[in-house]
């Protein structure tokens, strides 16, 4: 069992920012601890909005969208490009939070998941000068592009930069004004990401943060009559329920959720290189992340060779202290998550899969924190759940398969379709694979996906797409005007 998380001696309470100042809810007084998933104690409380505090800063960004909507694209870029100054001069504060905040190692929160935020950034102000400008259609017509209006922005825990820099910028960007609600377990690197907007000189009520449950303002939020779109990202469940809510009044959804992502691998792939990769990309952020590669997919006639590979190198992952460099693995987000992977561990052996490394429980050496054991199950077929739930966690299933046809439907044979990898030295076979997986991204022998290209998924995994011009895209209304010229 996992020890409950130790009595809370936190003395900072971490506060709203509405309106260009930073403000205590209203009338709310609940406030929630948070826990540094490595030493489960508290180190700073979060205040918890109720639904005036939802209406204070939605209202303040309705107020302020006829403004912000009229500025001309380069004044928009200009602030961003302020934005980016202030991030940069935080970049190792912001890297120090994600670490006490979320348990990601220090190298990985520096090196990955604050250089996220610059990448994307970037990427952003680069589309911008093309993407958002109007353009000539037929003979006659211009397609002006504008701003969708007030924005609604939910991101996650496990990515917590990220997700909020690839919602923020681009609506910015677009001439959108926005209330954000990153997530209550994380939210210490959501105060400095305001402290930059705030630095930049953004102008009041543009941007807007609160904290918050979706137990407790979640269905107010999404359903406000004032906004005009809500962009999620987090669990398919979370999404369908935001779906329904922000359906009452028409709202735009771009929803990025869960993932099972499959990770094909032929008997002609460079087997050493392509397993080891395999099994880092599943393992990074202590497997949470929703396209890891969590389901690996072996040709038949190579199978005992790559899970005797997959094994060795699962077996040399470490664990340790997060604050520590190095490529070694930290503990999951909370308490309640570490008991959701035991569960999900626990069911993969009760289905009879072949446990060939790690397993419940805690890892010798450390039973003060949130770790999991590095664990990998053989001999899975994919009616199993540990082959069809989201586990969020460092685990990953081996799968058989005797030929492409079998491998394109077990890999597709899944409510997600956010990502998916394929190694083969035959090119060929890998564009033709590629084509045919039912997913919003496809890894070739593990390429990294660059910021200027497009993220989302296909059936329970989403709807809509993030990143640079696309990103910007789910922000924009187009509008024709015939007899423009």
């Amino acid at each position: 069992m996992s020890p409950s998380p130790k009595k809370n001696s936190a003395t900072t309470n971490l506060l709203f920012y509405i309106n260009g100042q930073w403000c205590k809810p209203q009338t709310s007084t609940q406030v929630l601890p948070v826990i540094n998933p490595a030493t489960q104690s508290a180190f700073a409380n979060v205040c918890l909005a109720n639904n005036m505090d939802v209406d204070a800063a939605v209202d303040s960004a309705a107020k302020a969208f006829d403004r912000w909507s009229q500025t001309t694209l380069q004044h928009r870029i200009v602030m961003v490009e302020a934005f980016l100054v202030a991030y940069e001069k935080r970049y190792q504060a912001i890297a120090n939070a994600i670490t006490q905040e979320m348990g990601a190692p220090a190298s990985m929160s520096y090196d990955i998941q604050t250089e996220t935020g610059v990448g994307h950034t970037q990427a952003h102000l680069v589309a911008a000068r093309e993407a958002l400008l109007d353009e000539p259609i037929g003979d006659h017509g211009q397609l002006v592009k504008e701003p969708i209006g007030v924005c609604v922005l939910i991101t996650p825990w496990n990515w917590p930069v990220n997700q909020i820099v690839c919602k923020v910028i681009p609506a910015l960007l677009a001439g959108c004004t926005m209330v954000l609600k990153p997530s209550e377990l994380t939210p210490m690197s959501a105060q400095l990401f305001a402290q930059c907007v705030h630095e930049a000189g953004i102008p009041s009520g543009v941007f807007n943060m609160i904290h918050g449950t979706g137990a407790d303002i979640g269905d107010y939020l999404t359903s406000h009559p004032l906004v005009d779109m809500v962009s999620f990202t987090g669990s398919t469940r979370a999404g369908v329920a935001i779906a329904k809510s922000a359906a009452t009044s028409v709202k735009r959804m771009s929803q990025e959720l869960g993932g099972k992502s499959a990770n094909i691998i032929f008997a002609d792939a460079n087997l050493a290189e392509q397993v080891e990769l395999g099994v880092q990309a599943c393992m990074l952020n202590s497997g949470q992340s929703c396209d890891a590669p969590t389901r690996m997919l072996i040709e038949a006639s190579v199978y005992d060779q790559v899970a005797e590979l997959a094994r060795a190198s699962v077996n040399n992952i470490a664990l340790g202290d997060p604050q520590r460099q190095g490529d070694h693995l930290g503990p999951v987000i909370s308490q309640a998550h570490w008991h959701k992977v035991q569960a999900l561990i626990q069911v993969g052996i009760d289905e009879g899969a072949t446990l060939l490394s790690g397993g419940v429980n805690k890892p010798l050496g450390f039973e003060q924190g949130y770790y999991v054991k590095p664990t990998l199950f053989g001999d899975v077929n994919n009616e199993m759940a540990i082959a069809q739930e989201e586990i969020f966690g460092p685990v990953l299933v081996l799968i058989p398969f005797k030929d492409e046809a079998q491998a394109i439907t077990i890999a597709n044979d899944s409510p997600y379709g956010l990502g998916a990898y394929v190694s083969t030295q035959d090119m060929a076979k890998a564009h033709r694979v590629a084509r045919r997986l039912r997913v919003g991204t496809v890894h070739i022998n593990m390429a990294d996906l660059e910021y200027c290209m497009p993220f989302g998924g296909y059936k329970q995994s989403g709807n809509g797409r993030e990143y640079a011009a696309f990103g910007l895209h789910e922000f924009q209304e187009v509008k024709a005007i015939a007899g423009y010229r």
